[in-house]
């Protein structure tokens, strides 16, 4: 997983509230157990129409916000159903931050075992940041997870909460399979002696 220190990149703002998992990533490309290859369905009944041609509409679409890195959201983002494709599409397009005023809880935590940092704020200051993205890709936003600060660009900063534990994940690249190797020594040592002590198993 990679590596979340520090980000400053285009904020695509997105204001709508209760985006469920199916918004995010439609239920007929969760067929894949691959992370990669769903970007390109990311949102996708908003982005394309019936002949698969791009809604010109649609925020991701436009040139300003092709290579946003942050998005800024409404209320209850990543509602339904708990598909863990729908951080694989976010981070697979490119997205590496969300802010927003709320999540569902299993998306929040999916979103920090992709590699996702997911930032809650109050609605006033996601206001705030809303109104920045809109400026488009001139206004790029620092996220800065060590501590824990947003600057606009414009220069006014917030600070956010995160559980440390969390915190550590992200900043150090661990997913449940890096925080097992970390312990890779201990649990060897541990089947040696097992092995040792029970050589019948």
């Amino acid at each position: 997983m990679d590596k979340f220190d520090k980000l400053t990149g285009v904020a695509a703002p997105l204001p709508l509230i209760n985006v469920d998992t199916d918004m995010i990533v439609p239920k007929q490309f969760l067929k894949t157990i691959k992370r990669e290859g769903l970007g390109v369905n990311l949102f996708d009944e908003m982005r394309y129409d019936d002949d698969r041609n791009e809604i010109p509409d649609f925020v991701l679409n436009q040139p300003q916000y092709r290579d946003a890195e942050i998005l800024v959201a409404g209320d209850n983002f990543g509602c339904g159903s708990s598909r863990e494709h729908a951080p694989w599409a976010i981070k697979d397009f490119g997205i590496r931050c969300i802010i927003a005023p709320s999540y569902a809880d299993i998306f929040y935590n999916n979103c920090f075992k992709n590699g996702i940092l997911p930032i809650v704020l109050p609605q006033d200051q996601v206001d705030v940041l809303m109104n920045d993205a809109e400026k488009g890709s001139n206004a790029r936003i620092e996220i800065d997870l060590e501590a824990q600060t947003i600057t606009s660009s414009d220069g006014e900063v917030f600070t956010f909460e995160v559980d440390s534990f969390k915190k550590h994940c992200l900043m150090n690249g661990l997913d449940d399979i890096g925080l097992t190797l970390e312990k890779a020594a201990s649990i060897r040592d541990f089947e040696a002696q097992a092995s040792a002590a029970r050589p019948w198993v």
